[in-house]
């Protein structure tokens, strides 16, 4: 059975020392997997798309860059962020495993090119999320444009949830086999599919107690990872805080999605 992808860390970097500690929790938690899971810290540099424009962003492109080579080398953890214009897609790829591409920004033709030359050129993976406003099919136009640049292997297709009226999202569990049928894996983003968008005004909303549910459902419908943001303290993270796991729960959540997983490739 092939190794599940698990892409998990805080929303944003809030700093080098909670980026120790997430990263250490993780290993010393996801040890009894490690035959099972592919598992890659992820956490953001810059949040570009903050409701407010007081709100917290991140450290910045280059401590970004510097917590999490030092992830890497480390821990020797694999990483992901995501980027947010083309410029910076090369300076990423030098330092980070996988890059991402923004769900509002994934049918921008620049970035789709800027990320996967990039990613061709330093041998990365491209991360890109499904936009709330495109449906499954749309996506093969996505994975048309990455694969100008890199082999389909290395593209990575992300259900995050379809915009429904406002403040909600709903996941069409059917889109798992749908963009997988181009070529490509898939994962399920099992917290930001349980936002609010804006449903707090000046902040994103959520439902966390729903996160477990769907992506238990996603691993049923064939979803080959799952990407899921965590903290020590949820209520005291400085980006979207409300669909945040504990840290502490990230043990539990990932043994019953893997014994979903068991179930369904026997």
């Amino acid at each position: 059975m092939k190794k599940m992808d698990f892409y998990i860390g805080p929303c944003v970097i809030e700093s080098e020392a909670l980026a120790r500690q997430i990263a250490e929790t993780l290993l010393k938690d996801l040890e009894p997997f490690k035959n099972e899971i592919n598992l890659h810290f992820k956490g953001s540099f810059d949040k570009a798309n903050r409701s407010s424009f007081t709100s917290y962003r991140g450290p910045g492109i280059e401590e970004g860059m510097r917590i999490l080579s030092m992830i890497n080398k480390e821990y020797g953890l694999p990483t992901l962020t995501d980027f947010h214009l083309p410029d910076q897609a090369e300076i990423v790829a030098k330092h980070v495993s996988v890059l991402q591409v923004p769900a509002f920004l994934c049918r921008q033709t620049d970035m789709i090119f800027a990320g996967a030359e990039a990613c061709a050129k330093y041998g990365r993976e491209l991360k890109v999320k499904k936009g709330q406003f495109l449906s499954p099919e749309e996506t093969k136009n996505i994975v048309d444009k990455a694969s100008h640049f890199l082999p389909k292997e290395k593209i990575i297709l992300t259900e995050r949830g379809s915009s429904f009226g406002y403040n909600n999202l709903v996941v069409d569990m059917a889109s798992f086999q749908i963009m997988k049928s181009f070529g490509v894996r898939t994962v399920h983003d099992a917290t930001h599919c349980v936002q609010r968008p804006g449903g707090l005004g000046t902040a994103t909303g959520g439902k966390r107690e729903q996160i477990q549910v769907l992506a238990k459902a996603a691993v049923a419908a064939g979803a080959d990872g799952i990407f899921m943001e965590c903290h020590p303290n949820p209520d005291k993270a400085l980006s979207d805080a409300a669909t945040a796991l504990p840290l502490a729960s990230v043990k539990g959540i990932v043994e019953k999605l893997l014994k979903i997983r068991r179930a369904v490739e026997e």
